[in-house]
């Protein structure tokens, strides 16, 4: 078994060479149903099952490692058998009585409910993820194919003549990275990546403008000191999280806040826009409103009636909840994604077409 792991991890290492920044990573390959994902976050408390995005994996095809990239210096690739158990047909991973693996249940907020996170020094999750390479058996879209054409067909015309190209992002924390643990695992670098290959003449500067902490509000409020001062062909643009939390905007208010800002760039910039949805934080957080549903949609809605492009990551996160846990996909525990999630954002783009 030990053997066998171990050729498992120089394999690892040997299909994934240019993997600086993760770029090779999550590159899903789809063959009718059979699906390979690499990368997938988990955490796993004492020897209960931790679900996957899929059941029916395939005999052997499972890797489990501590960190993110194969080629990590510090990556350690965990045994089948000794440090956890697979069911294949399930799509379950459990540690084992004696397992190296973290155990999640020693947390200090697991199991807690409506929790104050200010109350406790360490509530981060990333001591305990685990990343997992599988082949599934009964693999589909996590994110449907998303037609913004008409929306975005002069970015389509430089991308095709190589004309310079600069994006600009703006939104909360989770636009400017939060918990992801590269630059080039941002899910917004990942999808610039993701033009330059789909056009191969295309010239792509990437510029993120976005304002930790806040809502849409300030958004336009502080407008001047931060988009202001770019000169972007694309924004993408994303508020919502904190607009959702107690105390924040209703997300009729969101939604206004949402248009104004969209007809801000295309009249000050010139520029097309692409909107997202943002995913549900922590039901167990206590700042949360917990209905993010309520400002997806008004996202779309906002998207509709200010005639711009838009991604919708929240169907893609509910999709994958369907099976996971919050806390997985969680960097801090409550409403950042790790790399998986902002591989899942990621994705949520790549499914626009144009």
């Amino acid at each position: 078994m030990r053997n066998k792991f171990l050729i498992e991890s120089l394999l690892c290492l040997l299909f994934f060479p240019m993997c600086i920044g993760c770029q090779a990573l999550h590159a899903p390959t789809n063959i009718d149903s059979l699906l390979e994902i690499q990368g997938e976050s988990l955490v796993l408390a004492s020897t209960l099952p931790g679900q996957l995005c899929f059941d029916s994996i395939s005999d052997g095809s499972v890797t489990v490692r501590s960190r993110y990239s194969p080629n990590d210096s510090l990556c350690t690739v965990y045994l089948e058998g000794v440090d956890y158990v697979v069911d294949y047909q399930a799509g379950t991973i459990k540690r084992t009585s004696n397992s190296s693996i973290p155990d999640y249940s020693k947390h200090p907020l697991y199991g807690k409910t409506d929790f104050d996170h200010s109350q406790y020094p360490d509530y981060s999750n990333h001591p305990y993820f685990i990343w997992v390479d599988y082949v599934t058996k009964s693999g589909e879209p996590l994110a449907l194919p998303n037609d913004q054409s008409q929306y975005l067909g002069n970015l389509q015309s430089k991308l095709e003549k190589g004309t310079p190209v600069t994006v600009v992002s703006y939104g909360n924390s989770i636009t400017a990275g939060g918990e992801a643990s590269t630059t080039e695992r941002r899910f917004q670098y990942r999808y610039v990546e993701y033009l330059k290959k789909r056009y191969p003449n295309a010239v792509i500067k990437l510029e993120d403008v976005s304002i930790p902490g806040y809502s849409s509000t300030q958004g336009i409020e502080w407008w001047d000191e931060y988009i202001g001062k770019t000169s972007p062909d694309l924004v993408l643009v994303e508020w919502g999280m904190n607009d959702h939390n107690i105390g924040g905007n209703s997300p009729e208010q969101f939604k206004a806040n949402l248009v104004n800002l969209v007809a801000m760039i295309k009249e000050r910039k010139q520029a097309e826009v692409i909107l997202f949805s943002s995913f549900p934080p922590n039901d167990n957080w206590h700042f949360g409103s917990h209905s993010m549903e309520l400002y997806a949609n008004a996202t779309k809605e906002a998207a509709l009636e200010a005639q711009c492009a838009y991604a919708d990551v929240f169907v893609t996160w509910k999709k994958v909840l369907e099976r996971k846990d919050q806390p997985s996909l969680l960097g801090n525990n409550i409403n950042h994604p790790n790399d998986f999630g902002h591989w899942l954002y990621f994705i949520a783009f790549e499914a626009i077409n144009f």
